[in-house]
């Protein structure tokens, strides 16, 4: 009789493991020598027993404890006259239900195999998918909106047999390789397993004479047009839900919905945070040093604000509620008005002239900021300097 291996070493996982580490190697090993994975593999059969029975006895506490103290021989000893039964079915079929669910669900597989009897119905009306639409739009659209038609392609419910897949007059028959239960049974002795009918496709019934429009799917490709409507304050990855836009449902199921996602393409005038527009406006000095009235553009259009003499380049002024509407119905955003000071080009000579006097008649004191930063920076060379000297020294 072979020597069993370690319970570890078969789960590949340190005595010190705690018990997640040991279910997520459980998991990993289970599913890539599982016998499903490997038909006709009587070498993953084995085993995938051995790594059963090992995680049998490590996932529990008490015979954790019992085989850590005593190895195998303690584990016979330890429950009950006839020893640990080995030769019981180890498939834990909670933990394999959770670990391969997902391998197969969607395509008649292990929600079928370990669902203990439990099977969707697809005989009866089915839900159209769901699907998803993204569109462009511009900054004026995501601010009042607007109308869109957009075109895509969907699959829609059979017109000629109504989503039956069977043609006029004819209809399903239950299928004879499953006796209309949709799942055939495979395997013997240690495990057994359960999977949609590859006949019927885990139907039940099958389709003798299917209708020729469909071939028997009971749904047909089409483009269809659908009228949208923008509302107010979309911004990009904003999600618009048409109830029953999306796919056709089949055997006279519902559709399902249409989801189109909003994608706001950049401005040239104005840049968009949140609910605020920020826009930067050209400047001349002479109205920045002077004060004065510029216009601003608005979503409303033009509006004036009034500058104070010696505005400075890169001020921010705001406009309450001049901004983007609130997609929720809560008022406006602002919009941020940034001045940006616009140095004068192609003067004349006669501009120079004027510059150039305006110059010689200025001092340091028309200008404290470049002042400011004149002084700091003598002040950070002196300091430069000093330490040069006390590293010569």
């Amino acid at each position: 009789m072979a020597t069993k291996r370690d319970y570890y070493e078969v789960l590949g996982v340190s005595r010190s493991a705690s018990a997640e580490e040991i279910k997520k190697s459980y998991r990993k090993l289970a599913m890539q020598h599982h016998p499903d994975r490997n038909a006709n593999n009587p070498a993953a059969a084995e085993k995938f027993k051995e790594l059963s029975e090992a995680y049998e006895v490590l996932s529990e506490p008490k015979k954790r404890q019992q085989y850590d103290q005593y190895g195998h021989d303690g584990l016979k000893s330890s429950f009950g006259p006839g020893g640990f039964d080995f030769s019981r079915d180890f498939t834990h079929m909670s933990d394999l239900q959770d670990i391969l669910g997902s391998l197969l669900n969607g395509e008649g597989g292990f929600g079928d195999i370990l669902g203990g009897g439990r099977r969707r119905s697809r005989t009866g009306p089915q839900r159209g998918d769901d699907l998803r639409f993204d569109i462009e739009i511009d900054l004026e659209e995501a601010v009042f909106g607007a109308e869109r038609e957009v075109e895509l392609p969907v699959t829609e419910e059979c017109e000629n047999c109504h989503g039956t897949g069977a043609a006029a007059g004819a209809g399903r028959e239950t299928c004879r390789q499953c006796s209309g239960r949709g799942y055939v049974i495979s395997g013997g002795g240690f495990f057994q397993v359960r999977q949609g009918c590859p006949v019927c496709n885990g139907e039940g019934t099958m389709i003798r004479n299917p209708c020729n429009k469909c071939n028997g799917a009971g749904r047909t490709r089409a483009r269809r047009r659908i009228s949208l409507r923008v509302p107010r304050g979309v911004e990009t990855g904003s999600r618009l839900r048409l109830a029953g836009k999306g796919e056709g449902g089949g055997r006279g199921g519902p559709p399902g919905d249409l989801y189109v996602v909003v994608h706001v393409r950049e401005h040239t005038l104005f840049e968009r945070q949140g609910d605020d527009l920020l826009c930067s406006v050209p400047v001349s000095p002479i109205v920045a040093a002077l004060g004065g009235e510029i216009e601003i553009p608005t979503p409303d259009g033009f509006a004036k604000i009034k500058l104070p003499p010696g505005t400075p380049n890169g001020k921010v002024f705001r406009l309450r509620d001049k901004g983007v509407p609130s997609i929720e119905g809560r008022g406006h955003g602002d919009l941020h008005v940034r001045v940006v000071l616009e140095v004068p080009t192609r003067i004349t000579s006669k501009q120079r002239k004027l510059l150039e006097d305006f110059a010689a008649a200025t001092d340091n004191s028309n200008y404290p900021d470049a002042a400011t930063t004149h002084k700091t920076a003598e002040e950070f060379f002196t300091r430069r300097d000093t330490l040069r000297r006390a590293t010569k020294a």
